[in-house]
């Protein structure tokens, strides 16, 4: 159920990005399974399984739900980012967690393993940008998005490592990048630039 929360959250943003480009339903559809979807898809390519998103009706069905409510009311919608918001950086601790965990069992490296959350995390974020034809945001990070994603898989590596196994390992993981996210929105942390470059 956690994970088809962090899917709609997710689905929900990438529709609210074609509703922004003036795409139509079917644009606004594919932008929100790849924003939903698209992190655990290069997830499972690159551990060379089966994608989850192929194994279960629930994984397409639920971002297709995320754009008809998006489709229909899409000012109450946005109206409620805040509060989305907030699910979307659930979404991102679950989703870096759960990637790094899964990448660990199947024998990779603490490193490599983290980048792979990283990549569950993000990932779909970067592909909805790139259809959307903008600047992946994951390459201005404003308000600290990847970073904290990059802590929690971190977190959950280092753990996996001790041999802490188990929902509490994971739930120990998210949550230091949900509460790092959440932090930078209210606080409105950044990555700095490069030396003598300013922000616009």
């Amino acid at each position: 159920m956690l994970d088809l929360a962090g899917i709609f959250v997710f689905a929900l943003s990438g529709a609210l990005v074609g509703v922004r480009r003036r795409l139509d339903v079917v644009g606004m559809a594919v932008l929100a399974e790849m924003t939903a979807l698209g992190g655990g898809i290069l997830r499972d390519l690159v551990l060379n399984v089966r994608p989850a998103a192929f194994s279960s009706l629930g994984y397409v069905l639920v971002p297709m739900v995320a754009t008809l409510i998006v489709f229909f009311w899409h000012p109450h919608v946005q109206r409620v980012m805040p509060a989305v918001d907030v699910f979307d950086a659930a979404g991102l601790g679950l989703f870096c967690a759960v990637g790094t965990e899964k990448a660990m069992s199947y024998g990779l490296s603490p490193l490599h393993a983290a980048l792979l959350g990283i990549t569950s995390a993000v990932g779909g974020g970067v592909l909805r940008d790139i259809l959307a034809g903008q600047i992946p945001s994951l390459l201005y990070d404003r308000q600290l998005y990847a970073v904290p994603a990059m802590l929690g898989s971190a977190l959950m590596a280092l753990l996996y490592t001790l041999d802490l196994h188990g929902w509490p390992t994971t739930l120990a993981a998210a949550v230091l990048a949900f509460g790092l996210r959440i932090a930078a929105m209210r606080l409105r942390w950044r990555a700095p630039l490069a030396r003598g470059v300013t922000s616009e």
